[in-house]
């Protein structure tokens, strides 16, 4: 498929697939019956991350449940009292609005789609396509309300050391962020080592970094200019040995000593001309 994966997940639902589309290593769509019943994305945290990361189920309870589901691991884990049903649609609700997000809009990977694919979960949540795409828009639309710039979205958090005013307020989840935050950890990151959605943490980094809280990237430096072509020295004239300049009559300079009319001035004078005279 050669489509965006907007186009592609359209046609997709208007045919009333099932089945998962796969694009490439990027994430995973799972629809039914023309719906999507849950979005995967390798760069926000899916439904077992937020699970274990919550406390609600260990790592191994979450590789020994899928592996022993087909299809219904959700149900076994409402069975056996980890969650309820209500928490499991919450949490497939958020991980699909966070996977959408950042997966939806993507542009490069190969989309493959494998009818009949189900995830290992099961299904707990529909949406329809058009109001998951319009919902990706608003939350577009949102990220750039608390800071137009894209600069600190995937570059390390870094706290500022020292704050401009005497008092800040900042809501829990941007305290859990200053305080997760490591100097080398990106939103995305922290969003996982936290277990909060990448949307919720990339919305609360831009309001940290609108309210000067973090230290944003230096500015590249703009090139220096090429100094301008500088033409070549003109050297002097060279004058002829007569004294005289070209295009003068008189000379500019005598080669013989100025005199004084001293004594000595006139006797170097007749020698001078004694010698010239001997040379003819």
């Amino acid at each position: 498929m050669g489509d965006s994966i907007e186009a592609t997940l359209t046609s997709l639902a208007d045919g009333g697939a099932t089945g998962a589309l796969r694009a490439g290593r990027a994430g995973t769509i799972y629809l039914h019956e023309g719906r999507v019943c849950l979005v995967e994305c390798q760069g926000t945290p899916s439904v077992e991350e937020l699970l274990t990361t919550s406390g609600r189920i260990s790592a191994n309870g979450v590789r020994t449940t899928r592996q022993a589901a087909a299809g219904d691991g959700g149900d076994m884990l409402v069975r056996r009292g980890v969650l309820t049903r209500g928490e499991l649609q919450l949490c497939v609700l958020g991980a699909t609005l966070d996977a959408s997000f950042f997966l939806f809009g993507m542009a490069g990977p190969k989309l493959r789609f494998k009818d009949g694919d189900r995830h290992w979960l099961g299904t707990y949540w529909y949406f329809d396509v058009p109001a998951l795409l319009l919902e990706c828009r608003r939350r577009r639309a949102r990220l750039d309300r608390a800071w137009p710039s894209a600069e600190l979205d995937g570059k390390p958090v870094r706290p500022v050391r020292r704050i401009g005013s005497k008092h800040v307020v900042v809501s829990s989840a941007q305290w859990e962020i200053l305080l997760a935050a490591d100097g080398e950890s990106t939103p995305a990151e922290l969003a996982k080592k936290i277990g909060l959605s990448a949307y919720a943490t990339l919305v609360a980094v831009r309001e940290l970094a609108a309210a000067d809280l973090l230290v944003r990237p230096e500015p590249e430096p703009k090139p220096e200019p090429k100094p301008e072509p500088q033409p070549d020295a003109v050297l002097p004239r060279r004058t002829d040995r007569s004294g005289l300049r070209p295009g003068l009559g008189a000379p500019s300079h005598t080669i013989t000593p100025q005199t004084t009319g001293d004594p000595t001035d006139v006797n170097l004078l007749i020698r001078l001309r004694d010698a010239l005279e001997a040379l003819q």
